[in-house]
């Protein structure tokens, strides 16, 4: 047996590994308390470049899902101001079974005004039903002029409604998109912590061992001591 004191291997090598194990053990660590596999670069460059994209891409549709909300809540308010045109239109056509008189004229113009009013402030689905368009601007307007009015309003309600429930369908297809993509960015940045916490147990006693093993390695070259004695 070889016997050297100025370069001691088995402590050189012993402290290598240590160094490996707790390198190994730190990330785990870092992995355990972040909940991430990735938390550099160096832990996976490609995956990284995938998960930042794919995250990307779940931020841009839920900015788009948020303007779909949007969007269908100004046709619910739509919706809203065209039933009640066709509410005051039904008004109107109670009026013009009454006969003429000026208690009567006197309703109609104030229900024409407000058609005008809530055209005014509506949206594009609900702004051309004016008194004018529909063509109830005065008295003189027949009982079936109004029914076709009611009608106009009624093929209005039918366009918001159709385009409501496009947009629905335009939500849920983002939600499960959404849905599909941040499973596929977690399968990538997300750590196992069942499977890291197994690695993190076997470098914790790694780390027990090669801190022993390097106490022999030191301990090891003092038995040059007893050829001295």
């Amino acid at each position: 047996m070889a016997l050297r004191i100025n370069t001691n291997v088995a402590a050189l090598n012993s402290h290598r590994q240590l160094l490996g194990t707790e390198n190994a053990m730190n990330k785990s660590m870092q992995k355990l308390s972040s909940g991430f596999r990735i938390n550099t670069a160096g832990d996976d460059a490609s995956g990284l470049v995938q998960a930042n994209g794919l995250r990307a891409e779940v931020r841009i549709l839920k900015v788009e899902a948020q303007t779909t909300l949007q969007t269908r809540a100004d046709l619910a308010i739509q919706e809203g101001d065209a039933n009640t045109i066709e509410n005051i239109l039904e008004r109107m056509a109670e009026l013009s079974a009454k006969g003429t008189s000026g208690e009567t004229t006197a309703e109609w113009d104030a229900l024409a005004g407000e058609i005008d009013a809530i055209a005014a402030a509506g949206g594009a689905s609900v702004q051309g039903l004016t008194a004018a368009t529909l063509g109830v601007a005065s008295y003189t307007a027949v009982s079936s002029t109004v029914e076709t009015a009611i009608d106009t309003v009624g093929g209005t309600l039918g366009d918001i409604g159709a385009e409501m429930n496009r947009l629905d369908f335009t939500y849920a297809n983002q939600q499960t998109k959404i849905e599909n993509l941040s499973a596929s960015e977690s399968a990538i940045r997300d750590v196992d912590m069942a499977e890291e916490m197994v690695n993190f147990t076997k470098n914790q006693i790694l780390l027990q061992a090669g801190t022993a093993m390097l106490a022999q390695a030191n301990m090891s070259s003092q038995v040059v001591l007893s050829l001295l004695g």
